[in-house]
């Protein structure tokens, strides 16, 4: 019996498969790192935390990136969203402005606002973020967390128009 439970976990880690599927609660809590992201010639340092936590219809997820620029200034960027299970497995929806029924709902991209949505793969929490300017031109932002033993890996990309524009890696430690 020891053999085959060996032999399939050995197959489904061949097949790129996870071998466990996580929960949404499996992300609370704190993850703090730090990166470095080279753009062009540029390497700037980053600072990054991440928390998600239990709402009473779903989860909030909150993050800050600290980027210390070559010049010696600091930019620090804050984010806050809420996120609500949908109808559909593993898909959850933000929840960043109440409508005329008091509804909370995700944004319009239409009118300027991202458009942010939120999924559970395997052991991957991504969150995507689609934003339209003023011409009809998109940009897409993706935050992929996969837990891995001590915290979770952080691949973030952005793309405008199906162009890649920037990646970031790092680890960060659950606190």
């Amino acid at each position: 019996m020891r053999r085959i439970l060996a032999l399939t976990a050995f197959l489904v880690s061949l097949s790129g498969l996870p071998t466990l599927a996580a929960d949404i609660t499996d992300f609370f809590g704190t993850f703090t790192g730090s990166a470095t992201v080279t753009s062009g010639s540029v390497n700037e340092d980053r600072d990054m935390s991440v928390t998600v936590s239990e709402t009473p219809k779903g989860f909030q997820l909150e993050w800050t990136s600290v980027i210390y620029k070559t010049d010696g200034r600091k930019k620090s960027n804050e984010y806050k969203i809420l996120f609500v299970p949908t109808q559909r497995d593993g898909v959850f929806s933000s929840a960043m402005k109440a409508n005329v029924f008091g509804k909370a709902v995700p944004l319009d991209p239409l009118k300027g606002d991202p458009y942010v949505w939120a999924r559970l793969t395997g052991n991957t929490f991504s969150v995507f973020s689609l934003l339209i300017d003023e011409d009809g031109n998109y940009m897409v932002q993706e935050y992929h967390r996969t837990l891995v033993e001590g915290g979770l890996n952080l691949e973030y990309n952005r793309f405008r128009d199906g162009k890649a524009l920037k990646t970031v890696n790092a680890f960060l430690a659950k606190s």
